[in-house]
């Protein structure tokens, strides 16, 4: 424990398409939509997380709301790098200190990146004052997250949820076995509720509106134990023009995502077909964890537990599943280095 130790803060990033989270100290610090806005002319940054998600689909042509990661990777490295420098500045610790400190990270990562998109994310890191950037696949932090012992021997399965990417992975001995990345995920299940509110209501919404109907009654099959009520929405009518409201039920939205869910399922399945006999055993035992934010989806648990003929389980908290394994990763550097990337 040198000088330097003293000087060094540890922070964990979950560094999603949809939501990124941060943990210091243990807290949660950061959990905001990984969202930016721009201001054209200046090509300052004005706005980033909450405040800019508000602004999305609201803005005049002098701002621009972006997504800097798009289907899990950084799409836009520049803003990417401005939201994360702006996320970590504002955690209240770090605001305290009379200089930066020096940054121990752990940061997330989808299963499916390349090498190059893994550099990208590390020179980031090191450019907001990482002096230690380590990686974790994001399976593994799930897997961590949820609580299980990935060291031993045995087979579990991970699906993993998000915003651009879902990951399915088989994880024993502290490593991957056989995993599938599909960009088929919360962005995707937005979408289908915007086409379809398009093309059966002629209606258009925007994508907090489409977010929000998933949230309210998204579900993934149309038997449902404990509906949800029927929701207005609101949006502008495409044939007159004119703003208007419609009620729509949870069946509509289970209609709308039918085919995403499926190729969700197809992934499982395959991931399945692919697992060795020994760790396919232990699964039939354990049964499949469901992670993120899309593993709340009403219905989908059961859903896959009929496909699979598999017991099914949502984590906890899912939306924090994977930074809090992240973040447990980060606090037992020793156990768990060989799995982390360096």
């Amino acid at each position: 424990m040198g000088f330097f130790d003293f000087l060094t803060e540890e922070i964990a990033i979950d560094l999603g398409t949809a939501n990124t989270l941060i943990i210091h100290a243990d807290k949660v610090v950061v959990d905001s939509p990984s969202i930016v806005a721009r201001d054209r002319i200046s090509g300052k940054i004005i706005a980033v997380g909450k405040e800019a998600n508000m602004m999305q689909g609201k803005t005049h042509e002098n701002i621009k709301t972006i997504r800097p990661l798009k289907d899990g990777v950084i799409a836009d490295f520049d803003a990417s790098e401005k939201m994360i420098n702006m996320f970590i500045k504002n955690i209240p610790a770090l605001k305290k200190k009379w200089f930066p400190p020096a940054l121990r990270m752990v940061i997330c990562i989808p299963s499916g990146i390349t090498e190059v998109e893994m550099r990208a994310v590390k020179e980031s890191a090191e450019r907001v004052n990482g002096k230690e950037v380590y990686l974790i696949h994001e399976p593994m932090a799930a897997a961590i997250g949820i609580g299980l012992d990935i060291m031993q021997p045995k087979g579990n399965m991970i699906v993993d949820i998000g915003g651009g990417t879902t990951e399915i992975a088989v994880i024993a001995l502290g490593g991957i076995v056989c995993d599938k990345s599909v960009k088929i995920a919360g962005d995707v299940f937005t979408n289908d509720i915007i086409y379809y509110m398009r093309t059966q209501h002629n209606l258009y919404v925007g994508e907090s509106t489409a977010e929000n109907i998933k949230i309210q009654i998204g579900s993934a099959t149309e038997d449902l134990q404990s509906p949800p009520d029927d929701m207005s929405v609101q949006g502008r009518d495409l044939l007159t023009g004119k703003p208007k409201q419609v009620s729509i039920s949870f069946r509509e939205i289970a209609k709308a995502l039918d085919k995403s869910i499926l190729r969700v399922e197809d992934a499982v399945m395959e991931t399945l077909s692919q697992t060795p006999p020994e760790l396919a055993a232990d699964i039939y035992n354990t049964g499949i964890y469901l992670a993120g934010g899309g593993s709340m989806l009403r219905g989908l648990d059961r859903r896959l537990s009929q496909k699979t003929d598999l017991p099914v389980y949502i984590a906890e908290d899912p939306l924090r599943a994977v930074v809090r394994g992240t973040g447990i990763a980060l606090k037992n550097l020793e156990r768990y280095k060989s799995i982390l990337i360096k």
